[in-house]
């Protein structure tokens, strides 16, 4: 490669280093300019968190692959990547599974990546991540000076360290020291990790910083699934008490006699089977943060108890008369309507009142458009590792069987049928394979045929053919319909479809529109 292409690539990306854009429209820049100068079918951008490699950015794999957080010890691929001062280029022909397997974009059968390379990147001598870039093609690097690659990395890293510089200078202005302790927390569990990219994702996490930097009662509402507990760690994380515990307690596990005890605690002797003094929820968490789960299963002789300590932060464990005094940031989730139930008398008016200073709507999976595959890549990640698969995922009707149905069970709906699904589709394989995919049949969502094709008649005609007929149909339906909103503007639209705009080419152009 000669030094004129390269430095035509590289001015662009330099002069952005100066300019202020979001983190994701960086790096999307960073990752197309790339695959200008290194031509290959996919490239992705992946941060180093603890043991976890996290997509930040990719191009040309499956949308749900920026749900996935691969384990590196799991990818050998991975582990000699980050263990090279500099880049790799791996044989065509070798034997170590490859992580993006079946899931480069727009491919219907289980073609493999056979050409692939990548290279570390590091931020004041620390390793920080990785650019990787497969082809489908043997032959593809064979030609490719690696020195391009290096010298590409090198100003990548630049530009992480640019778009990182300025996130630290945002969160100090808003608390340094709580959002250090945030991403902390994040780095090592992962599980807790809330993952999501639409709307209605983002003003429930806006909402979340800003109720946690404060001490308020929040309650939390939402349908069964969708993720309150997730939600409740999240703005315990991002208060000033995230260095205190979080103690749970689901109301509707224990029976009434001893939801008292639980919460309150007891004296020896204080009811039968009371043989050792014992503290409380309350005490357990003096400093920090107590989670009342399914808090609308509460009686009204413990909303009354409940209600002291909250006005006055003391309480008396049972069987004695001593007060203790405890400074508690109470967060509870239910998913009833509580104002109903405070209507029809179930429910205390004045306890209700108490836990509800800031209400905070979980939306429910439905209602958030693609976050369904991102969330999707989360679990096939997870089902992967523990089956000790090459590679798990999803085709092109599974994706929007997906994103057809509703969700009555949200989320965890959508863990325990990806997990299920998974465990099926292998029960089926008369040989164990390299590459597990998961079809729309696998899935056996209740009635998603009929969501995926049907489309109101007076808009669309009803399309005819197989699955992946009418899919494709649909989709240019859809997308030929928010071109017109949007003047064939084609980056407004993408915008509003919720896809980049060179995978929205893509797709026009396979669905012979463009």
């Amino acid at each position: 490669m000669t030094a004129k292409p390269l430095l035509t690539t590289l001015l662009p990306l330099v002069a952005d280093l100066s300019r202020e854009l979001p983190e994701g429209e960086r790096y999307r820049r960073l990752l197309q300019a790339m695959r200008a100068l290194l031509p290959c079918d996919a490239a992705a951008l992946l941060r180093l968190e603890g043991e976890w490699l996290v997509p930040l950015a990719v191009d040309g794999l499956s949308p749900d692959t920026l749900g996935r957080r691969f384990k590196v010890s799991e990818h050998p691929r991975f582990e000699i990547l980050l263990s090279s001062p500099g880049p790799t280029r791996f044989d065509s022909d070798s034997q170590l599974p490859d992580p993006y397997d079946g899931l480069v974009a727009g491919l219907h059968g289980h073609l493999e990546v056979h050409d692939c390379m990548g290279c570390p990147l590091f931020i004041d001598d620390q390793p920080w991540g990785l650019l990787t870039l497969d082809a489908l093609d043997t032959e593809r690097f064979e030609r490719v000076e690696l020195d391009a690659l290096q010298a590409f990395a090198s100003l990548a890293a630049a530009t992480v360290n640019v778009a990182e510089r300025i996130e630290r200078l945002a969160l100090r202005a808003e608390d340094e020291h709580q959002r250090a302790e945030i991403y902390r927390q994040a780095s090592g569990q992962q599980h807790k990790e809330m993952i999501g990219q639409s709307k209605a994702h983002k003003r429930l996490v806006d909402e979340i910083k800003l109720v946690g930097g404060s001490d308020l009662t929040v309650l939390i509402t939402g349908e069964t699934g969708v993720g309150k507990e997730l939600v409740a760690q999240a703005i315990h994380a991002a208060s000033s008490r995230a260095d205190k515990p979080m103690i749970s307690l689901n109301c509707a596990a224990l029976p009434e006699t001893l939801v008292e005890s639980e919460l309150f605690g007891h004296v020896r002797g204080a009811f039968t089977g009371a043989l050792n003094e014992r503290r409380g929820k309350f005490e357990l968490a003096n400093g920090g943060t107590l989670f009342l789960d399914e808090v609308g299963e509460l009686s009204l002789t413990v909303q009354a108890k409940l209600l002291r300590v909250l006005q006055s932060g003391q309480l008396q464990r049972l069987g004695s008369d001593k007060e203790h005094q405890v400074d508690v940031r109470l967060i509870a989730a239910t998913n009833r309507d509580l104002a109903e139930e405070v209507r029809n008398g179930r429910y205390r008016a004045d306890f209700y009142h108490r836990l509800s200073v800031y209400p905070l709507q979980v939306p429910a999976l439905r209602e958030r458009g693609r976050d369904v595959l991102l969330l999707a890549g989360f679990f096939l990640e997870q089902n992967r590792s523990r089956m000790g698969l090459g590679s798990l995922r999803l085709t092109g009707d599974a994706q929007a069987a997906l994103l057809a149905y509703n969700w009555p069970g949200n989320v965890r709906e959508l863990e325990h049928l990806i997990g299920r699904s998974a465990l099926k589709a292998l029960g089926n394989c008369r040989e164990r394979p390299k590459i597990l995919s998961l079809s729309a049949h696998d899935l056996d969502l209740p009635d998603v045929t009929a969501a995926v094709i049907e489309v109101p008649v007076e808009t669309v005609p009803m399309a005819t053919g197989d699955l992946r007929q009418a899919t494709e149909h649909y989709q240019r339906q859809v997308i030929s319909a928010c071109l017109e909103r949007h003047q064939h503007n084609w980056a407004g639209a993408a915008r509003e479809l919720g896809l980049d705009r060179a995978n929205l080419g893509r797709m026009a152009k396979r669905l012979g529109l463009k």
